[in-house]
């Protein structure tokens, strides 16, 4: 413990929707980050992807695990400087650009929110000189500080939301699908500039996403993501080029390719949790390498391996 920036072990999210029935939303996730790497966590909608972002920074109430962040155990009750030290040093993109900006406050106080709460500036020309500098590097120009969040495009909302974490200087931002809402055209634009930043500040990213060629632009290492579980983890080689749970090969096998010709003899793979006899609670991690495991029970693992 405390040699990784983040770690998580064991992480659940129960949410009880009546005194029969309980969901699962994360049950027993494990992985960790190191300081200025992307860690990518993929799968499909309803999958758990952005639960775990909102218990990591505690948007959520963790229904079990520990969570490390920086040497601090921040899965518990968090007394004022764990809080303190939590909500300075990790910040969150949220995937809705206008969904998470105040309409009725002008930009500039929507980026220096942070600053105000925490006090992290002596005087308002220090807090002044921040939030300019942090919108000169979103490509932002001064004077769009006095505009309200409906004067922007999506792209230029998105640009808004990430100012407003990454002014705090984290060195963690974990990235809730910041560029779905997007229009293609942007979303490289985005991604460019958010690592651009990362080399800038040192900062780490939980890089959250369906999108798969996306994540494997940005990513130094992937965690796929299925049904609250944690099937697959490896580095970006580890995925795309040595997949081993089925899922993982579906998901895979499901990116559209830009050769027309290769596009024409892509055949998708599908991959039924309900049908495949498969269950996630019976397996345990198997290691393919230092860097790569996957979740499986021993027959399925030899299964997968060879077949």
């Amino acid at each position: 413990m405390g040699e990784h920036l983040l770690e998580v072990e064991d992480l659940k999210q129960y949410f009880k929707v009546s005194k029969q029935f309980t969901v699962r939303a994360v049950d027993g996730v494990s992985f960790y980050i190191d300081q200025g790497e992307t860690y990518g966590l993929v799968g499909e909608s309803g999958s758990g992807k952005s639960t775990i972002g909102r218990s990591i920074i505690r948007l959520y109430e963790p229904t079990g695990g520990r969570v490390t962040f920086e040497g601090v155990d921040i899965s518990g009750p968090l007394g004022p400087d764990a809080a303190r030290h939590l909500r300075t040093r990790m910040q969150m993109i949220f995937q809705d650009p206008m969904a998470c900006l105040n309409p009725r406050k002008k930009v500039g106080d929507i980026i220096a929110q942070g600053l105000d709460i925490h006090r992290l500036y002596t005087n308002r020309e220090e807090r002044q000189e921040k939030v300019y500098r942090i919108m000169e590097r979103m490509g932002l120009a001064r004077e769009h500080a006095n505009r309200y969040p409906h004067q922007f495009s999506g792209g230029q909302r998105q640009r808004i939301g990430i100012a407003r974490a990454l002014v705090m200087e984290p060195k963690l931002v974990i990235a809730d699908e910041p560029i779905s809402a997007l229009d293609v055209s942007i979303q490289a634009q985005v991604v460019n500039l958010m690592k651009t930043l990362q080399k800038e500040l040192g900062a780490a990213y939980l890089f959250i996403a369906h999108d798969l060629s996306m994540v494997k632009y940005i990513s130094d290492r992937i965690g796929v993501l299925h049904l609250g579980h944690l099937v697959e983890t490896g580095t970006t080689g580890d995925i795309f080029d040595d997949p081993v749970h089925p899922y993982t090969k579906s998901l895979l096998s499901a990116i559209p390719q830009a050769d027309p010709d290769r596009e024409r003899e892509r055949s998708a793979v599908g991959y039924d949790y309900a049908s495949s006899g498969v269950d996630y609670r019976k397996g345990g991690y198997h290691r393919i390498s230092d860097t790569h495991a996957v979740l499986a029970t021993k027959e399925e693992f030899e299964r997968w391996r060879t077949g």
